[in-house]
């Protein structure tokens, strides 16, 4: 018998494949702090702009405080009882207000001077023109 065929005696046959789909998500974690670390933060904190930078560091935050999360729930410990799930709710605040921020920055924004355009256009202006080349008589008034 093989290595793997000892392990899958371990543990249910129905979990091999979510144990699988940790693996591959732990790998990806790990390629994506490699890439991460290969810049220094002050080098990569320059080439972005404050709103940028404050999305940096909530996602880095938040993704160390998920990782403890997990950590936490393989010792057998709670995390729902423990100050992380607090500090994750800060995090998730601090993200919304981020979202808000961006949000306003991606709103349309009034043209006023095109809006009056707009007003003043479709508005009907009569003018002596219009009175005489008018085919359909005016309510309320009598023709001459």
């Amino acid at each position: 018998m093989s290595d793997d065929d000892n392990n899958m005696e371990e543990y249910p046959t129905e979990i091999h494949d979510y144990l699988t789909a940790f693996e591959k998500s732990l790998g990806s974690v790990d390629e994506m702090l490699k890439t991460m670390m290969s810049v220094s933060r002050s080098e990569l904190l320059q080439k972005l702009d404050p709103l940028e930078q404050a999305k940096l560091d909530l996602v880095s935050v938040y993704t160390l405080n998920s990782m403890f999360w997990v950590y936490l729930a393989t010792q057998g410990i709670n995390p729902k009882e423990h100050p992380v799930k607090q500090e994750l709710e800060r995090i998730r605040t601090y993200m919304n207000k981020v979202k808000e921020i961006t949000d306003k920055k991606k709103a349309s924004k009034l043209d006023k001077g095109a809006a009056s355009r707009f007003v003043k256009n479709a508005l009907w202006e009569p003018n002596t023109e219009n009175e005489h080349t008018s085919k359909t008589p005016t309510k309320g008034k009598k023709r001459q």
